[in-house]
């Protein structure tokens, strides 16, 4: 009967800490603008109006296209934050929309971090991000079992770099299929 008690006890403290976590809030007070960061995207718009021929408007448009659908699939954050803001509310829900209109669809959402700090706090950090990105695109139309989110932490930066700009494009989550 001890042991009964014993292992029901266990169970239910591993229950309550398994309940336990941090609560994931969209910052719905970010006004910050949206700026291209994809230089592609300036040469095409600079295309379109230079009276260059329609195919190499497409080819152009088509190279921008590939690469800022590449940029949809990424969310930055902040130094030592998993908030999801405001500006990559489009990115989230473009995402959304596409696993909501195809629920055979299957994506992992992968957390990473910059090369700051020690690896268990970043692995820990970098599942947050990706937890917090899944639960917005639950909370936009996602189907939840269609959404794996996992952590990198500072093992696969996407810049080597160690300064602050490095450092910024390592802070993301990213989207991929499965």
């Amino acid at each position: 009967m001890t042991a009964l008690r014993t292992t029901l006890s266990v169970f239910a403290v591993a229950a309550v800490l398994a309940g336990c976590g941090s609560n994931v809030k969209l910052d719905e007070n970010a006004n910050v603008p949206v700026e291209s960061r994809n230089p592609a995207g300036a040469a095409a718009g600079g295309a379109a109006g230079s009276g260059t021929s329609q195919s190499q408007v497409s080819t152009v448009n088509l190279d921008a296209s590939n690469a800022s659908s590449a940029a949809a699939r990424i969310v930055y954050f902040d130094f030592d934050s998993f908030v999801v803001k405001d500006e990559y509310r489009n990115v989230i829900e473009a995402n959304a929309k596409a696993l909501a209109a195809n629920r055979n669809k299957r994506i992992s959402v992968e957390g990473h971090t910059d090369a700051r700090g020690g690896s268990e706090y970043n692995l820990a950090l970098g599942q947050k991000r990706a937890e917090a990105v899944a639960k917005s695109l639950a909370l936009l139309g996602a189907n939840a079992a269609q959404i794996e989110a996992v952590s990198f932490g500072k093992e696969r930066p996407a810049n080597p770099g160690n300064d602050e700009a490095a450092w910024a494009q390592n802070r993301r989550a990213e989207l991929k299929d499965k």
